[in-house]
């Protein structure tokens, strides 16, 4: 049970209208909109840009794989997803689900 960066970084890009950027030490993925996740190879996690609700959805059901990102932005529904601990499937689905808060027309609460 476990996804490579480079995998992590194919399913991210596989999904629409995604371009990839440098964000500081990472790698970011984001629609014409925004950022919906963050990627560090190095350190094999994911941070994903949920809303607190999706942040809280993916914490309770799968809580091996995710964990809110400490501080202000955890606060917000950022929440990191450990590479080695989440199945495809399921990282499918969290991106799936940021990557539909990021697209245009959408507001955060």
């Amino acid at each position: 049970m476990t996804v490579e960066p480079e995998r992590a970084r194919e399913l991210a890009l596989a999904l629409p209208n995604t371009s990839e950027a440098p964000h500081f030490d990472r790698l970011a993925f984001r629609t014409p909109r925004k950022m919906f996740a963050t990627l560090d190879a190095s350190a094999r996690d994911m941070n994903l840009m949920f809303d607190p609700d999706l942040r809280d959805f993916y914490c309770e059901q799968a809580s091996y794989a995710f964990a809110p990102v400490p501080g202000g932005w955890g606060r917000k529904g950022a929440t990191r997803c450990q590479l080695e601990a989440v199945d495809e499937p399921t990282l499918v689905s969290a991106l799936q689900a940021a990557h539909r808060l990021a697209q245009p027309g959408l507001r955060r609460r």
